[in-house]
């Protein structure tokens, strides 16, 4: 019964680290979203740029049409 337990405990870590990892990278999303948002106009300027944003758009799976 205790090797269950440190089984299922086992189990449950990884799936913790897991969800933590994914919530981690939500707020990266969220946080390049808004960056990426504010700083749109710089990226115009610089040759080049509209490519860039555009990639940067897709790598962190921002909304076009929101950006």
């Amino acid at each position: 019964m205790f090797v269950v337990l440190i089984f299922r405990a086992w189990l449950e870590l990884k799936n913790y680290r897991l969800m933590w990892r994914e919530l981690e990278w939500q707020q990266t999303y969220r946080t390049m979203s808004r960056i990426l948002k504010a700083e749109k106009d710089l990226f115009s300027k610089v040759e080049g740029g509209d490519e860039l944003y555009q990639l940067l758009l897709e790598v962190f799976k921002v909304d076009e049409k929101l950006a």
